[in-house]
């Protein structure tokens, strides 16, 4: 599958003797651990016992970042439905590879933030886990293990005949990532999936049962921005009572942002209303300029001879092939993505629920751009309203995309509000702000930050904020998880219950406890006792 643009590499070899630190830290019964020769590591590498055979499904986009973030590891598979992406990403690395034994360090990027000094405690963290030699780690992917990883478009496949694989890496569209982790972890496989963790509320729920059915299984999410130190101090600023008590947090982003298309509707033909020369001019509201623009989008398109476009679509509904659909703009479409509340909400929504302590909404309404229920709407704002919890109070958190955005706070003046992203959290005794992946935490105004102490640190570094790393070195048993699936699959959840709002078309009051909507949706076009919302909370795989 794909995310970004997902694709996948080829073949590998396997010898198969348990590992003892693996074993008997965090092997799952059946895993099966494989010691890599000395001689595929090379001089230099860390021991093979201390190496995690990985597999990836989903490789061309953030797959093959996730990918490229742990070479110091053994990579013995890749998944792709489409290996025309696959083998251009192959390309890539190989370039990559070349470039890197001559290349001199890079500069900056224009506008790029400066890198801060590492902190004592990031010091420290690192001191545990010396950063790898990046180039080396490139040269000995492309020279050693690319030739001999195997190369699969089904994951089943790999998951049943690859019996060297330790943990999967699942980067695909967002409407394959429960059924692919699930399988894996059927399988005794660790997993790391891209966010939003699922595409349904439901899916959520079997993911969080499932890590915890399976506590030797090592699951980790891949909102990055919670392995970062800056993410980690913003909490500790907020838990530490900087800014009071908080009952108001507002959370925006610029995506889709042309990204990837969304308000736009499914290509189909020209309905035949349109197309009599006697009536057709005259015929241009705004349903007809969507049809129109939909008979625009169609054209006979076939999909390469690379792509597997049953596979895509996996469990989702059946669809033609077209262009606007796959690789990347996936995201937009209802049938696979989560559009820009799935993308960005695990960056963003992210840091007020892990400091708040926020769990599960009550009552959940959704705001949009008009709607046709297959791509999502160029614009959203999300109301949430969550109860208090023990000593702190209820709070109502509201989303914003498609350039919407919250008032700005008259503290930052002239200044304007970011506009990438962030999250601006009110309280009783202040404001602060924070950037995408909760970057950048500042109390607002500008003097108090500056008269106010740094919070003591509560929560662990993690070495060189490097997230999958994180997840690797939990398996092997040396770091705690960043972002693992108990908490990640609550996070997911309130994402998605948004999405469900945008669907049913209104407010939804949740009860978390029995995972049950308890009202109907009515409207004028719902004279017939109104809409169920708990339809949405879920939905029937193709087989």
């Amino acid at each position: 599958m794909t995310e970004r643009d997902k694709a996948q590499p080829d073949g590998a070899e396997s010898a198969g003797v348990s590992r003892r630190d693996f074993v008997t830290r965090t092997a799952a019964a059946g895993a099966g651990l494989v010691i890599v020769p000395r001689h595929v590591l090379g001089r230099g590498f860390q021991a093979p016992s201390d190496t995690v055979n990985i597999a990836t499904v989903g490789v061309s986009g953030m797959g093959a970042s996730n990918t490229t973030a742990v070479l110091s590891q053994n990579i013995v598979a890749f998944c792709d439905v489409d290996y025309g992406l696959l083998d251009a990403r192959i390309e890539q690395w190989k370039k990559q590879a070349a470039a890197a034994a001559t290349a001199a360090p890079a500069a900056p990027r224009p506008g790029a933030r400066p890198r801060r000094e590492p902190t004592a405690a990031q010091l420290a963290a690192n001191e545990k886990r010396p950063r790898a030699n990046a180039a080396e780690n490139l040269t000995r992917f492309v020279d050693v293990q690319l030739p001999k990883i195997q190369k699969y478009r089904d994951y089943r496949e790999m998951l049943e005949k690859q019996k060297d694989i330790d943990a999967v890496i699942i980067a695909t569209p967002d409407h394959m990532h429960a059924t692919i982790a699930v399988a894996a972890m059927d399988a005794g496989k660790h997993v790391y999936v891209q966010k939003p963790l699922c595409w349904s509320v439901d899916e959520a729920r079997v993911l969080s049962k499932k890590a915890k059915d399976n506590p030797k299984l090592v699951t980790q999410m891949g909102n990055q921005g919670h392995s970062r130190d800056e993410a980690r101090l913003g909490y500790e600023y907020i838990t530490s009572g900087a800014i009071g008590d908080i009952r108001e947090v507002h959370v925006w982003t610029n995506r889709p942002l042309g990204y990837w298309p969304q308000g736009v509707p499914r290509p189909a033909p020209l309905p035949a209303r349109l197309q009599d020369p006697a009536t057709a001019n005259a015929r241009w509201r705004g349903p007809d300029v969507d049809a129109r623009v939909a008979a625009a989008l169609t054209g006979n398109y076939q999909p390469s001879d690379q792509l597997a476009w049953d596979l895509f679509l996996g469990v989702a509904p059946k669809v033609d092939y077209h262009p606007i659909y796959h690789p990347f703009n996936w995201r937009g479409w209802v049938d696979w993505g989560q559009g820009a509340l799935g993308d960005m909400g695990a960056h963003l929504i992210d840091h007020p629920f892990w400091s708040l302590k926020l769990g599960f909404p009550t009552v959940i309404e959704t705001k949009s751009t008009p709607f046709n229920g297959a791509s999502y709407p160029l614009a959203t704002s999300t109301y949430y309203e969550f109860p208090a919890r023990g000593s702190m109070p209820a709070v109502k958190l509201t989303w914003y995309d498609g350039g919407l955005t919250p008032p700005k706070p008259a503290e930052i003046g002239d200044e304007n509000l970011n506009g990438e992203g962030g999250i601006l959290y009110i309280g009783s005794k202040g404001k602060m702000m924070q950037e995408t992946y909760g970057l950048n935490p500042r109390l607002l105004p500008d003097a108090k930050h500056a008269s106010t102490a740094r919070p003591k640190q509560v929560l662990p570094r993690i070495p060189h904020e490097a997230h999958e790393m994180n997840w690797v070195d939990t398996i092997r048993g040396h770091q705690e998880i960043s972002c693992p699936f108990d908490y990640a699959a609550q996070l997911t959840e309130v994402m998605l219950l948004g999405i469900v709002s945008l669907r049913a078309g209104g407010k939804i009051h949740y009860d978390a406890a029995n995972r049950r909507i308890t009202n109907k949706i009515t409207s004028e076009n719902n004279r017939d006792g109104g809409v169920d919302p708990n339809q949405f909370l879920s939905r029937e795989y193709r087989t």
